[in-house]
């Protein structure tokens, strides 16, 4: 299952995690956070870290919300009952919660694998505070751009999920409603010791979403191992590199 080895793969995550925590901190006691697509709990632990540590500076509430319930239900035993932590188990598309009624929204590669977000967008900055600030990261449109060739070099199916630029996220930014707006994005390149290897760690993190929606195409083993052999290999033992480019978003109601 996804949620019992993803801690152990997730070194992107909380690197991408670490960066966004810099842009949060101090919250300087901001009331209620939601932690939206809280995985298991890499940020909200930070929040708890902040209760003890730093008090004044701890959210008085904060939601762990995640589709997943098992992700959710690790998130609970590792983070434990709580009087300041609530745990949600619901769809970031379709956010139960009431207008205006949160302060920070914080997201941590999460909002990629939504279906729409302009609509997610919407959706949060619904739940918002006047002057409430969302903050999160997401893949931008050069992540696994060796995947994406390898496999174009095989069919004109897609494969994989195309991601926004960070022009196009700003674009929806805009459009929804957010200002001002301020994005910044990095590359990240971990080697894998196989193409095997990069599906493996994909599918481990719960990114089965990295298969574009609408591709009905099914896969051969015939050409998957096409696939493999496109991908650019680092050396003689077959290890490869994936790129995953991450925009780190700071914007406000």
């Amino acid at each position: 299952m996804a949620s019992e080895s993803y801690d152990s793969v997730a070194a992107l995550q909380r690197s991408a995690g670490k960066v966004l925590l810099r842009h949060i901190e101090p919250v300087d006691g901001c009331g209620i956070v939601l932690d939206l697509g809280c995985g298991t709990g890499y940020l909200s632990s930070h929040f708890l870290q902040q209760k003890t540590s730093v008090p004044e500076q701890a959210p008085q509430q904060l939601i762990a919300l995640d589709i997943a319930l098992p992700m959710l239900q690790i998130t609970r035993d590792k983070l434990g009952a709580n009087r300041s932590m609530t745990y949600l188990c619901a769809d970031a598309e379709n956010l139960p919660l009431l207008p205006h009624s949160v302060d920070k929204v914080v997201s941590n590669l999460a909002l990629q694998w939504c279906g729409d977000l302009e609509k997610t967008l919407r959706g949060i900055k619904y739940i918002l505070k006047p002057e409430g600030t969302l903050l999160f990261t997401t893949f931008g449109a050069s992540t696994l751009q060796e995947l994406k060739s390898a496999w174009a070099g095989v069919d004109d199916y897609d494969h994989v999920n195309h991601f926004y630029s960070m022009e196009q996220l700003a674009q929806i930014l805009q459009r929804t409603g957010f200002h001002p707006i301020t994005l910044e994005t990095e590359s990240y390149l971990p080697t894998y010791e196989s193409v095997w290897g990069l599906m493996a760690e994909l599918k481990q993190l719960g990114a089965h979403t990295v298969m574009a929606r609408g591709n009905k195409y099914l896969t051969t083993k015939t050409t998957m191992q096409r696939m493999i052999n496109a991908y650019p290999k680092q050396d003689e033992d077959g290890a490869v590199v994936a790129t995953f480019e991450v925009i780190t978003a700071v914007v406000s109601t």
